[in-house]
C-alpha cells in the first residue's frame, strides 16, 4: 500500500510539473514572436517593448520552465523503474524517444532565448508561429502514448498527429494571411 500511495504521490508531481513546464514552453515562444514584432516599432516603442520582454522572457524561463523541466525529469526517473525492464513497455520507449524530442526542442528555445537577450533577431514571428506549435505535437503524441499504452494504437496516433500537424500549419497559413488583410 505504501508503494503505491508513493508511487501515485510521485506521477502526481510529475504531472504538475509537466504542465507548468509545457505552460511555460507554450508561453516563451509566444514572448519571442511579441519580442520579434516588437522591432517593426518606432525606436522609443522598439527599446521600451524590448526591455520588458526579456525581463519576461528571463523571468519565465529561469523561474518556471527550466525548473519545471528538471523537476519533470527527476519524477519522471524516480516513476520509471516501475516498468523495468522498459522493452517490455513499447509505448515507454516511443515515449522515452519523443521526450528526447521534447528536451531538443526545449533546447533549442534556449538557444533562441540567448540570442533575443543579446538582440539577435534570426527568426521571423511566422516562423516562431510554427515553431510554437510543435510543443503542442509533442504534448499530443506523448499524452496520447501514456494514455493508450498499446503500441498497435501508435499507428493510429501518428496517422491523427500527422494529420493534426497539417491542421495546425492551415491554421497558421490562415492566421497569417488574414492578419496581413487586418494590417492593410
Amino acid at each position: 500500500m505504501l508503494i503505491n500511495m508513493n508511487y501515485d504521490y510521485l506521477k502526481a508531481l510529475h504531472i504538475i510539473f509537466v504542465v507548468t513546464w509545457f505552460a511555460g514552453l507554450f508561453y516563451i515562444v509566444r514572448l519571442f514572436i511579441y519580442h520579434v514584432e516588437a522591432q517593426e516599432k518606432g525606436e522609443d516603442e522598439k527599446r521600451i517593448l524590448s526591455s520588458q520582454f526579456k525581463i519576461m522572457q528571463r523571468r519565465l524561463w529561469y523561474g518556471i520552465t527550466w525548473p519545471s523541466a528538471i523537476i519533470t525529469f527527476i519524477f519522471g526517473m524516480s516513476l520509471i523503474h516501475n516498468f523495468f525492464p522498459i522493452t517490455e513497455h513499447p509505448w515507454l520507449m516511443a515515449k522515452v524517444s519523443f521526450l528526447v524530442g521534447l528536451y531538443s526542442y526545449h533546447l533549442f528555445c534556449h538557444k533562441i532565448f540567448k540570442q533575443l537577450q543579446n538582440d539577435t533577431f534570426n527568426y521571423s514571428s511566422t516562423w516562431l508561429r510554427v515553431w510554437n506549435e510543435v510543443a503542442t505535437i509533442f504534448l499530443f503524441a506523448i499524452v496520447f502514448l501514456v494514455e493508450l499504452k498499446d503500441i498497435l494504437d501508435m499507428g493510429k496516433g501518428l496517422i491523427g498527429l500527422v494529420l493534426f500537424s497539417v491542421l495546425l500549419m492551415v491554421g497558421i497559413k490562415w492566421y497569417k494571411k488574414k492578419r496581413t488583410q487586418s494590417l492593410s
